[in-house]
């Protein structure tokens, strides 16, 4: 039994709660408090995590030393890559609509009247008056900024702020653990939310969430071949080389959801790619903080869908507006198990759509988690031939020539 992975339980409990729903609706709905236990412990995580991750990174990438040309070139490659994929995700959710069709409880058009302000009110209420008011309520942008803020005074500093730092890498160590520890009850809240999902509206309610997969997957697919294939012919990418050196790292994230088990693999491969070294030690690694295409596209796409399925009907510079929020939500937080449903959370949160629907997503969250997880890895995969480019750097266009392994080499 402890063999089974945690996201072949979070499937049980869904084909359970499924059952359930359907088998028995007036017990289902009453497993509304499991959901919400597991939803409070989640929103619990944001503050503390965002904060110290955000101030943590900042301080330690933000030297001269590291930030010079290479990471100016790097960050906004970052920049435009996340943009177009948080765009191609609006787009996408807006044409296809998967959420239409559901109902999630609590939904209601008056909970969105805290976002509709003026520009200048918009521009104001980004700033914090009080982080700590900012915490309790979960004004996730308003944490954002603060840390920002706190972790560029941290590099002022120097020497003086290492307290702080190692302060801040500490409470991160920490609220990674915590973090897991929630996500163990992952299938709980999964399983209960979809059985209250089920009992309330019916196995019809299932056919919205396929969609949501199925509109998650051909987003990606549209991002990869349009995006990132214009950079590869702008960038004049040996197409043929990339792929045979990417798919092997990229089979690897997909299979197993996790970009952090095939970076290594990355690492060596794109080095022998052509990409010089001290760029794919440099850009990798930062790409995992700063230039997730995968997630930053779900975002868009899971946040909106919950919308839909709340019946609030986002204006567009509402949109706009929580695309923002997601550009800078979705920095700093890569190595946290299951970080997109902690960004998913704060962004629903900030915009006062309701809070069920992150439960409803988790019920699905491990199919998309593959792909998404999948692109993140290929994309920073392609940054790092792009700065490399960037750099002036002939890329060999022979086919890509397999080694062993890097630890049977070894």
């Amino acid at each position: 039994m402890r063999k089974i992975s945690l996201t072949t339980w979070i499937i049980i409990a869904t084909v359970a709660g499924i059952a359930i729903g359907a088998l028995a609706p007036s017990f289902a709905v009453q497993l509304s408090v499991v959901s919400n236990i597991f939803i409070r412990l989640i929103k619990s995580i944001i503050a503390p995590l965002i904060f110290t991750s955000l101030v943590y990174g900042i301080a330690k990438s933000g030297n001269v030393n590291t930030m010079g040309r290479i990471g100016a070139k790097s960050m906004s490659y970052f920049l435009v890559a996340t943009s177009l994929a948080l765009v191609i995700g609006l787009m996408m959710v807006n044409v296809f609509r998967p959420g239409d069709g559901l109902t999630l409880p609590g939904a209601g058009a008056a909970q969105l009247t805290a976002t509709k302000l003026t520009f200048a009110e918009t521009m104001e209420k980004m700033f914090p008056k009080s982080i700590i008011e900012a915490m309790s309520t979960g004004d996730v942008l308003q944490i954002v900024i603060f840390s920002v803020l706190f972790g560029i005074a941290c590099v002022a500093v120097g020497d003086k702020s290492k307290g702080v730092v190692h302060w801040c890498e500490a409470v991160m160590e920490v609220m990674f653990k915590y973090t897991e520890y929630v996500i163990y009850l992952a299938p709980l809240g999964a399983g209960a939310a979809i059985a209250v999902t089920v009992g309330k509206n019916g196995l019809g309610s299932l056919v919205g969430l396929a969609k949501l997969v199925g509109t998650l997957y051909l987003a990606l697919i549209v991002f990869v071949v349009l995006v990132l294939g214009a950079v590869i012919v702008i960038a004049r990418i040996p197409m043929r080389r990339f792929v045979q050196a990417a798919w092997k790292p990229w089979l690897l994230a997909f299979s197993t959801a996790s970009s952090e088990a095939a970076l290594p693999q990355a690492l060596d491969r794109m080095e022998r790619f052509g990409v010089p070294k001290h760029i794919v030690t440099f850009v990798l690694p930062l790409g995992y903080s700063f230039n997730l295409d995968g997630s930053t596209l779900y975002l868009a796409l899971a946040s909106v869908f919950v919308a839909q399925a709340a019946h609030i009907d986002l204006a567009v510079s509402t949109q706009i507006f929580m695309m923002l929020t997601l550009m800078l939500t979705s920095k700093g937080v890569a190595a946290v198990p299951r970080a997109s449903l902690v960004i998913l959370t704060g962004t629903i949160a900030t915009f006062g759509l309701p809070m069920e629907g992150v439960a409803l997503i988790l019920g699905v969250d491990a199919f998309m988690d593959m792909a998404r997880t999948s692109v993140n890895l290929l994309g920073n995969c392609l940054a790092a031939a792009v700065v490399a480019r960037w750099e002036g750097v002939d890329l060999p266009t022979g086919d890509f020539e397999e080694e062993p392994a890097i630890a049977a080499r070894a």
